[in-house]
């Protein structure tokens, strides 16, 4: 069976927060903690390292929004947030801050777990996102070393593109590598020696 989910709640009210920790239990298995001073927030979630976080606001300024949701490490997990007063430029400040969930006048019990749940299908959806975008980026630069070592290697040796990427596939199969580190490494030699 797998862990209960961590949650940090930062809530400066307690009866919100006791509102909001009641409504958490009703809805499933989770570890809940509450932070109710602002004050070295970052320290604090990154020393209990919560799977989500929520964080409740009467009235966000835009450096109190994003101090928190930058502190709640919203790259590294979803990050809902709950207001009761907003504006078009704090919603795009907390959507570009990486907020997984931003809800305005939102904050009741029997909203809270499916917030939740979609503030974690957002951030996977998100996670998902820049990974495939890392891994493009990756294999276009990889792309580009190969194709500069083929040319490389047609010039040197007289050889058409099928030629060249054969020879470099040969080596890398020889040598147990990736076709893109021996290029690579082609590249790098060659700007050495020229």
């Amino acid at each position: 069976m797998a862990d209960p989910l961590s949650i940090i709640v930062v809530e400066k009210d307690p009866e919100r927060a006791r509102m909001v920790v009641d409504a958490l239990r009703e809805a499933g298995e989770f570890t809940v903690h509450v932070i109710a001073e602002e004050t070295g927030l970052g320290r604090r979630i990154s020393e209990r390292n919560p799977d989500i976080v929520l964080v409740d606001l009467t009235s966000p300024t835009r450096d109190m929004l994003e101090e928190l949701a930058l502190a709640s490490g919203p790259l590294e997990r979803p990050v809902a947030m709950f207001v009761d007063k907003s504006s078009d430029s704090l919603t795009k400040a907390a959507i570009e801050a990486g907020v997984s969930a931003y809800v305005v006048d939102g904050l009741r019990g029997e909203r809270i777990k499916p917030v939740l749940d979609a503030a974690i299908a957002r951030f996977h959806m998100f996670h998902r996102m820049r990974a495939e975008l890392t891994a493009t980026k990756r294999a276009l630069e990889e792309r580009k070393v190969i194709d500069r070592a083929k040319g490389l290697l047609m010039k040197a040796r007289g050889i058409d593109e099928d030629a060249a990427y054969a020879l470099l596939r040969k080596a890398a199969m020889d040598q147990g590598r990736k076709v893109a580190d021996v290029a690579e490494a082609l590249v790098t030699a060659a700007g050495l020696l020229g």
